[in-house]
């Protein structure tokens, strides 16, 4: 999760005000994507949970 501007290969939608920006690739394998704000004794911060397979995602790995 980053802060990002649209591109052409992106899929842009808009929720309670806040844009999100995802690239379509993923957005068709992950969707739906939830987006959650928790607090927990370790801190507070964003929690995404989608259909996306484990393995599947990008990260430092060569998706």
């Amino acid at each position: 999760m980053a802060l990002d501007e649209p591109r052409n290969e992106d899929e842009v939608f808009e929720e309670k005000g806040t844009k999100f920006v995802v690239e379509k690739d993923l957005w068709n394998q992950a969707q739906p994507i939830n987006i959650d704000f928790i607090t927990t004794p370790q801190g507070s911060g964003f929690k995404l949970t989608s259909n996306l397979q484990a393995g599947n995602g990008c990260g430092s790995c060569s998706c």
